[in-house]
């Protein structure tokens, strides 16, 4: 993984709402859980869904998109 794709602008929500989620995970008096699912859109971007009892749906640019086989990873 390249840092990159770590500090793509359109990834900033999805880290911010994962943390967040996870402290509220954390803090609960309970059971929780956070399931995160990825799939690969048109016009490299990526779909990134976050299901933490409720869903929440980000739409990331493909930081390898456009890039040979060499140069994505």
């Amino acid at each position: 993984m390249s840092d990159r794709s770590l500090s793509a602008p359109s990834v900033a929500p999805v880290k911010a709402r994962l943390l967040q989620l996870l402290d509220e995970v954390i803090a609960h008096d309970g059971y929780g859980s956070i399931k995160v699912d990825v799939r690969l859109l048109k016009k490299g971007q990526k779909e990134v869904i976050v299901d933490c009892g409720k869903q929440y749906r980000f739409v990331v640019d493909h930081p390898g998109f456009g890039l040979g086989p060499n140069e994505a990873a």
